[in-house]
């Protein structure tokens, strides 16, 4: 840090990183979010793209320890990561590894003898068949594997158990030739014993010159080297620094530091820095597993830093605004001017006072993009030490001066299947009825407060007494419940709506119909679709409903099963056929959205129409179908989440940003009707599939008759 700096580069037009100097010092390899990967000449400021991906960013970079080569990963048209070798030297520009399999983390060892590198090649799947519940598929894990490359003709793997021939060379090696100790003189073996050939790589047939490594298959990343160990993260049961000893003697990955979040060799291989939960510690590399790892912390306690929140907010402005520009997903930015809208919004940003007007701010410029999915968050926001947590008992009060309490107006319904999901009032054993009047909470009168939410606050997962007056009875009892927090009671709430729109298609639909109604797009949600899909999928009819749906990324997914198409039946001595393609659905279907289905929840009934599965039936849906990845973060974790992956049909049109997805049936849930309790699009939905069913009924097929194999004796 002392001197003065200089420039490197001038032409930075969009975000850089991963800034690697070679070991000498006289490059600097760099990549940038188009996508392209630059190595710079130091002394002659010559910065060459020697690279560029079509499929994502550059990660995986390691210079050779002579700094005469580069390893690094890059992502292929067809979707496999390849290892690259490149020569900033000469431009000579190699393939390591074919793109037919995925392979990654190169790292070289110290003497340049070999490249390892990981490779998810154990491809055995944990499911034998597609037979069974839940339409099982192949599944894969712990596919990663260890591997190096000799990068020279002869190389004997330090792994590989020892041969006479080896011990041959040793005894060589022990018995130098006197001729040669005479010519050398005196002590010059000595002061040249440290001295090592330049790095050399035979590139002819270097692919083929492939070692697997004796480590089990696991879920790795971060491989490193040092001189005679290999070291790298394990994901197989929390995260580990695993570390394997370079030898041909009973091998074996041992682990270093269990619980980890991350893990980096210094430059001169001799220690690890180790950071798990938020402390750092410093380890030998050279050593075991440490005894007590407290002893290696690095002691950041007196570390301090003087900060001016209005200088940071500064900073923090200009950087959403530059972010914005490079994530994006139009270079153009919609045609907009985007460097005058960072001076037509600096003056305001300069006023700011708080963090929370700053995203006031950023929010105000980036919505001049005119693009949905642009969200601004986070942030290093204050809150006070006193804010309350209401509670809830799940279901809707009154206050009834009459009887006494508040009484239970409507306990909200959950699936009976699943009684972890009932609401306090309705867990097994509390026996506790709509109609009932809540007397007391805690032995206080609830007509003593305003709402008896008060004496709630603050006990969420906490068991609370309730006496309580049965609406049949007269003689009051105490109960035992324990309240679950507001967003509990929102998801509750929700639930309720799920699971009475299903009772309304069972009753109506007279086992005819099912439905599945999917809250967004994520894991959970497909989790959902297996609870819910498989009990109907043998229904005439079926209803998806992504209403109020606030996407996420799993429509392949589901489409994927519903594309699935019944071709041949099976039948047995006895019992009905089955059909391959296992659990296809072989209805008729229509899928739901509104208002509020947004994202993912657009891609996936803009699929289904595509695909020819049945019609859009409800409102115009939200309209925002440019995706992102949600990591272009500001120094205090805020963001402006930039929309970043525009979506096009095969027509050549942006399909539905900024319009949403028209339904081919219209249908509105008007607010009082609803409020009444109607919902005029599921009926819409039901008449649809009646009369579909009616009119093009969609049977087994009989199976046919039994060949006459008898014969005439």
């Amino acid at each position: 840090g002392i001197g003065e700096s200089k420039q490197m580069t001038d032409q930075g037009y969009v975000l850089r990183w991963m800034g690697i100097p070679s070991p000498d010092g006289k490059f600097i390899v760099h990549a940038d979010k188009n996508q392209t990967l630059w190595i710079l000449d130091v002394e002659s400021g010559d910065d060459r793209q020697i690279d560029e991906s079509g499929h994502g960013d550059f990660r995986s970079l390691d210079w050779s320890p002579d700094s005469k080569w580069l390893a690094y990963a890059k992502t292929e048209d067809n979707l496999m990561q390849r290892l690259w070798l490149h020569s900033p030297i000469d431009q000579t520009h190699i393939a390591l590894t074919s793109d037919r399999t995925l392979s990654g983390n190169p790292t070289w060892s110290s003497d340049g003898d070999w490249l390892y590198f990981l490779s998810d090649r154990h491809l055995e799947t944990t499911v034998g068949s597609p037979w069974g519940p839940w339409q099982p598929q192949p599944h894969f894990e712990r596919t990663t594997e260890i591997y190096m490359l000799a990068l020279r003709e002869g190389l004997h793997s330090p792994f590989a158990p020892a041969t006479e021939l080896d011990d041959q060379e040793k005894d060589k090696e022990e018995k130098p030739n006197a001729k040669d100790d005479d010519e050398e003189g005196e002590g010059e073996g000595e002061d040249n014993e440290d001295e090592k050939p330049p790095l050399q790589i035979d590139l002819d047939g270097i692919a083929g010159r492939l070692h697997k490594l004796p480590v089990p298959n696991g879920d790795y990343s971060n491989l490193f080297a040092t001189k005679d160990r290999l070291f790298w993260t394990a994901s197989d049961d929390g995260r580990s620094l695993m570390m394997l000893k370079i030898t041909n003697e009973k091998p074996k990955a041992k682990v270093m530091v269990a619980g980890i979040r991350n893990a980096e060799l210094s430059a001169d291989g001799k220690k690890i820095l180790v950071r798990k939960g938020n402390a750092l510690h410093v380890i030998a590399s050279s050593g075991g597993a440490p005894t007590k790892l407290e002893n290696t912390a690095v002691n950041l306690s007196g570390w301090t830093f003087s900060m001016d929140p209005r200088e940071e907010w500064q900073q923090m402005f200009v950087d959403a605004w530059r972010l914005e520009r490079d994530y994006f997903y139009d270079q153009n930015m919609h045609g907009l001017d985007w460097p005058a809208m960072l001076e037509k919004y600096r003056p305001l940003a300069e006023r700011v006072t708080t963090r929370a007007e700053l995203s006031d701010v950023i929010a105000q410029m980036v919505a001049e993009l005119s693009a949905l999915h642009t969200f601004v968050r986070g942030g290093d926001t204050r809150r006070g030490d006193d804010n309350i947590a209401p509670a809830s008992l799940g279901a809707r009060l009154t206050r009834d001066e009459a009887s006494g309490g508040f009484r239970v107006d409507r306990i909200y319904q959950s699936d009976p299947d699943y009684p972890d999901q009932a609401a306090p009032l309705a867990k097994p054993g509390v026996n506790i009825s709509e109609g009932d009047v809540i007397e007391m909470i805690n032995g206080v009168p609830t007509l003593s407060v305003a709402h008896c939410g008060e004496l709630l606050r603050n006990q969420s997962g906490k068991q609370v007494r309730l006496r309580v007056k049965p609406h049949d009875a007269d003689e009051s009892r105490d109960v035992i419940v324990t309240p679950i927090s507001s967003r509990g009671e929102s998801i509750l709430r929700y639930g309720d709506w799920e699971y009475t729109r299903r009772q309304i298609v069972e009753d109506q639909g007279a086992g005819d119909l099912g439905y599945i109604h999917l809250r967004a797009m994520g894991s959970r949600d497909i989790n959902q679709w297996a609870r819910e899909f498989y009990p109907i999928f043998d229904r005439k009819g079926l209803i998806i409903d992504v209403r109020y749906n606030r996407g996420g990324n799993i429509d392949s997914w589901i489409l994927g099963q519903l594309l699935r198409k019944a071709w041949f039946y099976f039948q047995g001595r006895v019992g009905d056929p089955t059909w391959n393609m296992q659990y296809a659905f072989r209805g008729h279907m229509v899928i739901l959205c509104n208002e509020r289905t947004a994202s993912d929840g657009e891609a996936i009934a803009e699929g289904f129409r595509r695909l020819g599965m049945g019609p859009v039936i409800g409102t115009r849906s939200w309209g925002g179908e440019i995706w992102l990845s949600s990591n272009n973060f500001l120094a205090d974790r805020g963001i402006a989440t930039a929309a970043e992956y525009g979506v096009y049909g095969p027509e050549g049109i942006w399909l539905i940003e900024g319009h949403g997805v028209d339904p081919d049936i219209v249908v509105d849930n008007l607010p009082h009707a609803t409020f009444n309790g109607a919902d005029a699009q599921l009926a819409a939905a039901i008449e649809y599939l009646q009369r579909k069913i009616e009119e093009e009924p969609i049977e087994v097929p009989e199976p046919p008759a039994h060949p006459d194999h008898s014969f005439e004796k």
